[in-house]
């Protein structure tokens, strides 16, 4: 098949439209944001500036420009840079200036999502804990004596005042061509009363008055007035239809993946759902949509929110947590959006109609009066291919799928056709390395400084009272750990203590985990899960005649996130019982408790960049093991290379870990339930968080990524906080690599390679086409599998199928060995057609890139 010249002169003469001046004039109409006077289609990427750091942003915004993007997108977070009221902070990964420009030397626009609320699976929302115990206040309402709104006013103002500084709305030359206040309060607003809808109209016209030039946009605000744009946050946005008739239909937050839990399985999004949706909405009028997230990076510390969500906010995005494309995904959205493209004009500037070609399949046809036309055909039956008429051609739809035609006439996308090539990514192990320090350098075996935390009241008590306290409201979220401590007498005529028997201690909690300690021994650990963060521990335990010392260490794992009144959602302890005595159950908790807040090495310092810290560390080459509350500091040298680093911290319990003083975050290798996976998923259908699981059995989460720039040239210093006990001679780092590259495609499916169009070659080839692609610096040193016929499986396991032609390898070999990248046809040239006449033939490649 060969594509009409008309379309590839529609291609040749397209601009290289993620290459754009900046703005100087936004506004809008029912159709598009209009950016300079001309309507705009835009694609935007979410990437968040904290869960990375500087050193990866430009190689972020760059990948999501390669990725097709136009925009990217970024909300603000409050509590990190307004730590402590009045005190602003901006350095590091805060540096939202820094990002903002990197964003506008790329040449792309960008959405300022200035909330200050988030969500964003962020703990306490992106709101500072500290203005929760401003006496008054209650958060996302009206309230007198309006301390919530005043604080949010002060920020929103600070925020645009240092936009404004360094001119960098779109309406002074700069990127920032929408901005948003609050963020999905439809959702809650009635459980406000009227201070809810009070709250939400003050916020537009709070943000409306700051003159910024540019709109603002409030998401899933189901009554904004129409002094905002109210946008759509959903897995699917096809539907939605703004509250006024002359605004655009904008999508915020199109969720390709979703969050992770400590103890949860691993969700996906396939590909083609993703494209499904996105393809649907700009079918059905959308103008702008968002991918939340992009890339999703690392809730470095202690900043992920939920409670229990993962240090990992991966999201299963298009750019892995690591900063790496992942593929196919990345690749077959950046197709979709190039297809897109060559629609935008007539689709923003011509007129759409409606045609019925089934029961479940539609076509949106644009057109204008110079005969130019576009058009989407969908089939939204989720079982079921089908073949359609659409302007006496015959196109076939596979189920759930769109099919994108530039010229009415050439389908030159299909949303459930992959064709992009994906990515065999290792982590490859590298032991710690020690930095040589003695003189000599004559040691070559890892010395680590050893700190054992007491159990318990390691100082003078922080205070004492009769009776159980709410964990958050006690520490503040200063530190992750309260100490709960009380003691029991127990007389020498209890049975337990002769008859062998064990009391039984029983102890309910709001959330989120618990160590309990008798006597300095560890008895048990118990935590909720991300839906039900009260929990309850029944252990038995040692108990001794005479006086027992009870210690209960308390842990919070990240804040309530999101939901009416949430800033009102307690931790810690409810209720201490013990059973098995003579008298029957003894009530602890109205008893006299000893509280004392955090660790004591975290009063130390232990986990400073310089390691050191004023404790007694005790240096050895042989670190305990399975020891609780125990720091470990080792000197190590990075890994080689240049490839992004994690930690693997599998062998390990639970705990904190830092390099150099940069916080790692919380590490937790907890496992996922053994049931409620699948072997494969099946794109077709509504998407839920439930539908595609993987990783039944295995930890949530086992690597910690530790980015590169952290990393000195040697004497880095690793601090680990262990608090239930694990093994820290199995801690190693691994680097993150693409060591291979498949790709499989039908030889029904003609497609345009997009990697080089529209660059003018002269190629207007659609062949069905493999296309493999090595990073740079590495070839194709090896195929491991081709088949042409009817292969099975999936990248890193497929299998031939009962028609191959048996010259496929060495076929494969003789365009791509030594290459990094090559493309093979799917000619009857190059392979015998005549084989297995009446199977649908495809190419399936493995290759190894070294």
């Amino acid at each position: 098949m060969k594509l009409p010249w008309l379309l590839f002169s529609l291609l040749l003469s397209l601009t290289l439209w993620s290459a754009m001046a900046m703005a100087s004039n936004v506004s809008y109409d029912s159709r598009s944001l209009i950016i300079d006077g001309q309507r705009k289609l835009l694609i935007s990427a979410a990437i968040h500036y904290p869960r990375s750091v500087p050193g990866m942003w430009p190689n972020l915004v760059q990948t999501a420009k390669e990725g097709g993007v136009d925009v990217i997108e970024t909300y603000v977070f409050w509590n990190g840079h307004e730590p402590s009221p009045g005190n602003y902070y901006f350095g590091g990964r805060y540096d939202l200036v820094k990002f903002v420009k990197i964003v506008e030397q790329a040449g792309m626009y960008l959405i300022l999502r200035i909330g200050p609320f988030v969500a964003a699976e962020w703990y306490f929302g992106g709101v500072p804990v500290w203005l929760h115990y401003v006496p008054g206040t209650v958060f996302r309402t009206e309230n007198e004596p309006f301390k919530f709104q005043y604080h949010m006013q002060k920020f929103t103002a600070f925020i645009v005042n240092l936009m404004k500084q360094e001119k960098l709305f779109a309406s002074q030359g700069g990127p920032i061509i929408l901005a948003q206040i609050e963020n999905e309060y439809g959702y809650y607003e009635k459980d406000y009363g009227d201070g809810g809808k009070q709250y939400a109209m003050w916020a537009a016209s709070m943000a409306v008055s700051q003159n910024i030039g540019v709109p603002w946009i409030m998401c899933q605000q189901f009554d904004a007035p129409e002094s905002v744009i109210n946008t759509c946050n959903s897995f699917y946005c096809d539907q939605f239809t703004p509250i006024y008739p002359n605004k655009p239909k904008i999508w915020t937050e199109n969720w390709p993946g979703w969050f992770q839990t400590f103890g949860a399985r691993n969700p996906h999004r396939p590909a083609e759902d993703i494209a499904y949706s996105v393809a649907r909405f700009f079918q059905k009028g959308g103008s702008v949509q968002n991918y939340y997230m992009y890339h999703g990076g690392t809730n470095f510390g202690r900043t992920s929110g939920g409670p229990f969500i993962t240090t990992s906010y991966d999201y299963e995005a298009p750019i892995d947590e690591y900063g790496l494309p992942r593929l196919p995904k990345w690749g077959h959205l950046k197709q979709l959006h190039r297809a897109i493209k060559l629609c935008e004009h007539i689709m923003l500037n011509g007129e759409r109609i409606n045609v019925s070609l089934g029961p479940s399949q539609e076509a949106d046809v644009y057109t204008d009066s110079s005969g130019a036309c576009a058009a989407f055909i969908a089939n939204m039956d989720d079982k079921n291919d089908k073949t359609v008429e659409f302007r006496n051609v015959s196109y076939h739809l596979p189920a759930w799928s769109v099919s994108i035609l530039p010229d009415c006439k050439n389908a030159v996308f299909n949303t459930a056709k992959v064709g992009y090539q994906s990515s065999v990514v290792e982590m490859l192990p590298e032991s710690l390395q020690p930095s040589v320090v003695s003189p000599d350098k004559s040691f070559k075996d890892l010395k680590w400084d050893v700190f054992v935390e007491k159990p318990g009241i390691w100082a003078e008590a922080d205070f004492v009272k009769n009776g159980l306290v709410d964990h958050i409201n006690t520490t503040k979220f200063t530190t992750d750990y309260l100490w709960y401590t009380t003691s029991i007498f127990v007389g020498e005529t209890e049975a337990f203590l002769k008859n062998g028997s064990s009391p039984v201690l029983l102890i309910e909690s709001k959330g989120h985990a618990l160590h309990a300690f008798v006597n300095q021994e560890l008895q048990a650990s118990a935590s909720g899960n991300g839906t039900h963060p009260p929990f309850k521990l029944k252990t038995p335990i040692s108990l001794k005649a005479g006086k027992n010392e009870i210690a209960l260490l308390s842990m919070t794992v990240g804040l309530q996130n999101a939901g009416s009144f949430y800033e009102w959602v307690g931790a810690g302890l409810t209720s201490v019982n013990i059973t098995g005595f003579n008298n029957g159950t003894i009530d602890l908790s109205a008893y006299n408790w000893t509280y004392k807040i955090g660790l004591q090495g975290e009063h130390l310092g232990l986990y400073k960049g310089d390691g050191l810290g004023n404790a007694n560390w005790v240096l050895t080459s042989e670190p305990p093991r399975k020891q609780p509350l125990t720091w470990y500091k080792v000197n190590v040298d990075p890994p080689p290379g240049d490839e992004p680093i994690g930690l693997d911290m599998i062998d390990m319990g639970k705990g904190l870990a830092w390099l150099n003083g940069e916080e790692i975050g919380r590490y937790w290798p907890r496992k996922s339930p053994n049931h409620g996976c699948v072997k494969e998923c099946n794109y077709r259908g509504k998407f839920d968080p439930d539908k595609c699981n993987t990783g039944c059995g295995g930890p949530t989460q086992r690597w910690y990524h530790v980015p590169r720039s952290w990393f000195k040239q040697s004497g880095n210093v690793l601090v680990i906080f262990e608090e239930k006990g694990g093994d820290p001679l199995k801690i190693k780092f691994s680097r993150r690599k693409i060591t291979g590259v498949c790709a499989i495609v039908a030889e029904n499916y003609p497609s345009i390679d997009l990697e080089s169009w529209p660059e003018g070659n002269g190629s207007n080839n659609t062949i069905a086409t493999v296309h493999l692609r090595c990073p740079e610096g590495t070839h194709i040193s090896t195929v491991n599998f081709a088949s042409f016929g009817n292969p099975t499986g999936s990248c890193g396991s497929y299998t031939q199928g009962n028609c191959h032609d048996p010259n496929s390898t060495s076929v494969v070999e003789k365009v791509c060995l030594n290459q990094n990248k090559c493309a093979i046809e799917l000619t009857e040239e190059k392979f015998n057609e005549d084989l297995c006449p009446s199977v649908p033939k495809k190419l399936a490649v493995e290759a190894v890139c070294s």
